[in-house]
């Protein structure tokens, strides 16, 4: 298996299953307050890229790698604001509803 940097550098669709957001949600959490409480900048740098691959849900790792995460059975992202949390009203939001 071979790292293509051309391709990490350039985003061109999601590659993070809706599992593994909310996965790296969680963790980047955990690694926010871990950071918080000793004081560590690097592990809150850590937290910041996983909580930003898992909102805009696209990996640069995985990008390089050719890898997926992503489930052919889950919907696609709506375009806009949220990234697809829309549910099946993809026109509204959760609280429009």
């Amino acid at each position: 298996m071979s790292f293509d940097y051309k391709k990490m550098l350039k985003k061109e669709e999601i590659n993070v299953g809706l599992k593994e957001q909310k996965i790296r949600y969680g963790v980047a959490a955990a690694a926010g307050v871990a950071s918080a409480f000793l004081g560590n900048i690097p592990l809150l740098l850590v937290a910041g890229a996983l909580a930003a691959s898992g909102f805009t849900r696209w990996c640069p790792v995985y990008s390089g790698l050719s890898k997926s995460s992503v489930d052919p059975n889950e919907p696609a992202p709506a375009p806009g604001c949220c990234g697809g949390s829309h549910g099946e009203d993809h026109g509204k939001h959760m609280e429009d509803k």
